[in-house]
């Protein structure tokens, strides 16, 4: 199992993602049914070398908030269209 580290947000919005995006971080959100939703930061580079390998789309992944951990998959990623670059991921719950 792949096993990602995270930081909680809380602030939204375009300036504060391409404020994020300078620093080489990008946002996230860990949601799913019944369940409240995470803001989250990730570390761009460690999370692109990552999804490089077929396991962090097939498989559950460990997500590292803080002091807690998460069992998730990956719902959707946003790609830039011509850069290598990730813009957002939303990670689901898993029972």
């Amino acid at each position: 199992m792949l096993t990602l580290q995270a930081e909680t947000r809380k602030e939204k919005g375009t300036g504060f993602s391409r404020r994020l995006r300078i620093h080489n971080k990008f946002p996230a959100v860990l949601y799913g049914v019944k369940k409240t939703e995470i803001l989250l930061i990730l570390d761009h580079n460690t999370t692109f070398n990552l999804q490089k390998k077929i396991e962090f789309y097939k498989e559950n992944l460990l997500l590292c908030v803080q002091d807690k951990k998460y069992k998730v998959k990956v719902q959707a990623i946003q790609r830039h269209s011509f850069k290598s670059k990730l813009l957002h991921i939303d990670f689901l719950y898993v029972e």
